[in-house]
């Protein structure tokens, strides 16, 4: 899957990405990055973004990116596994995986 369909994924998926209040930025390495920003008053979802300043960073390959989304990969069993690094707020991650979950 490449980054513009992710993308396309989780903009079908903005119901469950509202409410996060914060910016969070997804490193999937040499694929790029994608920064949800759910700061203002709607949620906006930016592929390679410029300005990368987020209050968490989520370090992932793609293929893990898709099982999260699609539900196949529970974040904190891909946390302990090693499949998915958090620097920043590990509250902000939490609430994300949380909303990822429902």
């Amino acid at each position: 899957m490449t980054i513009d369909e992710l993308v396309s994924e989780m903009n079908d998926q903005f119901e469950k990405l509202e409410g996060l209040g914060h910016k969070v930025l997804f490193d999937l390495g040499e694929d790029g990055k994608i920064l949800l920003d759910d700061d203002g008053d709607k949620v906006a979802i930016t592929t390679n973004p410029k300005d990368e300043d987020a209050e968490t960073t989520l370090v992932l390959s793609t293929d893990n990116m898709v099982n999260l989304i699609n539900g196949d990969l529970n974040p904190m069993v891909a946390f302990t596994m090693g499949k998915l690094k958090v620097f920043g707020s590990k509250g902000v991650a939490l609430k994300l995986s949380n909303l990822l979950e429902n």
